[in-house]
């Protein structure tokens, strides 16, 4: 008897649970984010580039590899550097607000996070340095800044600013070409 009573009152407690609207469910349609025209530029680099590293002179200095992946339904765009290699960094670029971040996880160990100003989508994005993981202080060797240009639909130059001592050290640099056919 006491077993069909305690059956009943969860029976019950279902139906009433059951009966309700869901608290999570929205009311209506959530309004889409408006567009960041430099997050939709970089999306527009989808796929697979090749190209050369640039010395400080703007000298070749060796092959490189670099492949754009829109994610997290279109809200991010990821960068791996080098995929494959033991020198593989990944980079990834979002909105926030109006501004556009990005996170790069650099082979140095650290995790330099940098943002652009909302300016539209014209032919540089100039990142800033606003922090990091993984780094005791600044004065940490740490990739400070990199500015992408795009030089056409199907050629990129990024130029990427290395930090040591709370000074500039230096720029890696590279351009790159899209993929066709791939």
């Amino acid at each position: 008897m006491k077993r069909k009573a305690i059956l009943m009152c969860l029976v019950a407690a279902m139906t009433v649970v059951l009966a309700r609207p869901a608290a999570s469910e929205p009311k209506e349609a959530p309004k889409a984010a408006a567009k960041n025209p430099a997050l939709e530029r970089f999306k527009q680099l989808a796929g697979e580039w090749v190209g050369k590293k640039l010395d400080e002179k703007g000298k070749e200095a060796g092959d490189v590899g670099v492949k754009y992946q829109v994610t997290s339904g279109g809200s991010a765009v990821m960068e791996t550097l080098m995929p494959g290699t033991d020198h593989e960094m990944v980079t990834l670029i979002h909105a926030d607000g109006n501004d556009l971040v990005l996170t790069h996880y650099c082979m140095l160990g650290n995790q330099p996070h940098m943002k652009a100003a909302a300016k539209g989508a014209d032919k540089q994005v100039a990142f800033q340095f606003t922090g990091g993981s993984n780094m005791k202080s600044e004065k940490d060797m740490h990739m400070h800044g990199v500015t992408y240009t795009f030089v056409d639909a199907d050629t990129l130059r990024a130029e990427w600013i290395l930090y040591v001592d709370g000074k500039k050290q230096g720029t890696v640099a590279f351009e790159v070409k899209r993929q066709k056919g791939l």
